[in-house]
């Protein structure tokens, strides 16, 4: 039975399930009846942070346009265009056992492709969580469901997977940011063009 997250709970990941390293993280999303009638892209994403919170060098943002990580720790399963069906809209697979000393986080956000063109915002968007689970059995360990608390953001940090001694961590955190894909990279150190 996964454990189902509060907004700022943590929970160990390693603890509870020794031996794990390989597990999938699901985001997922619906848009409601009453968007802009444009296509919505949501976009997942993964910063890999050091401890100053920033990442440590342009390849430690995992994204569409960087599927994976040098180390092979983090890989993002590829870009959902629509959000269309049931489930996880876009995957990212992480492989503790390979992440690289110096990170410390991996932090899995959402924006909303071309949000400002296109007027749209997360008040538009419904049901979003993040779920992981274990690769190897497919047994679901923890889920956040969001909840309808955003209104303009144009982006949002889900949650993210942390060192704590020798475990990770999950922190459920559903924030949400205005400015999209390009103030998530400011507030993580990417350079962006």
């Amino acid at each position: 039975m996964p454990v189902s997250l509060k907004k700022g709970q943590k929970v160990s990941l390693t603890k509870d399930n020794p031996g794990l390293t390989k597990v999938i993280v699901g985001l997922g999303w619906d848009v409601n009846a009453f968007d802009t009638g444009g296509a919505f892209d949501l976009d997942a994403a993964a910063f890999l942070t050091g401890a100053s919170g920033k990442i440590t060098c342009q390849e430690d943002f995992v994204f569409y346009g960087n599927l994976t990580h040098p180390s092979g720790a983090v890989q993002h399963m590829g870009d959902n265009l629509t959000g269309a069906g049931d489930g996880d809209d876009e995957q990212v697979v992480v492989d503790l056992s390979k992440m690289p000393a110096n990170i410390e986080k991996v932090v899995f956000t959402v924006t909303i492709y071309e949000a400002e063109a296109r007027r749209q915002n997360f008040g538009q968007v419904n049901n979003a969580f993040i779920r992981i689970y274990n690769e190897v059995n497919g047994e679901e360990l923890l889920r956040y469901d969001l909840g309808e608390d955003f209104s303009i953001e144009t982006a949002a940090v889900f949650g993210e997977l942390y060192k704590h001694g020798s475990e990770w961590k999950f922190n459920a955190i559903g924030s949400g940011y205005q400015g999209g894909l390009a103030a998530l990279c400011a507030n993580f150190g990417v350079d962006v063009e």
